[in-house]
């Protein structure tokens, strides 16, 4: 009701900032979002091996320890090397469930237990998907990488990951 005692030509000019605003608002959330991207989050590096019935496979990987490494992933990224990955770590066994929201790229998320034992293997990941994937059984970690690998690798359920957060590196 205060706008009803202002003046036409002042109203005018309010109602010509708020459509300003408006129109400045959509550009606003996305340099905020582009500057969400550029502040990139360094990850700490490492490696494991996962020995499958045929062989020892030795994978790079960047670790996501904490709640926002974990929010992060590998979202934005636009490749992965084929030996290259990244292991979520979340230091007890739990279900958990994963998106692929900003993800560019198809991935195998290899559901790990405690103990090192991979429980499941989602093959191929849809790109922008925000359908979830769940771990289907209780995991302390889960590994991410280039989708089709674990196919083309030998990697399943019942296989083994060597790496320091499963004491068996």
């Amino acid at each position: 009701m205060a706008m009803a005692s202002i003046g036409s030509g002042t109203r005018l000019a309010h109602l010509s900032m708020g459509r300003r605003l408006l129109l400045a608002a959509p550009v606003a959330l996305m340099t905020g979002a582009a500057l969400a991207q550029s502040s990139e989050i360094t990850f700490k590096k490492s490696s494991l091996v996962v020995v499958t019935a045929a062989r020892e496979i030795k994978f790079d990987v960047e670790l996501a320890l904490n709640e926002a490494e974990r929010s992060r992933g590998l979202m934005y990224r636009e490749k992965l090397g084929p030996y290259d990955g990244m292991l979520f770590d979340f230091y007890q066994d739990a279900p958990v469930s994963f998106w692929m929201k900003n993800t560019l790229i198809p991935l195998d998320m290899v559901f790990i237990a405690g103990d090192g034992t991979i429980k499941h293997v989602h093959a191929n990941a849809t790109p922008l998907s925000t359908d979830a994937i769940p771990s289907q059984f209780p995991v302390r970690a889960v590994l991410e990488i280039n989708g089709g690998s674990a196919r083309l690798l030998g990697i399943k359920p019942g296989d083994k990951v060597k790496h320091a957060i499963f004491g068996n590196a």
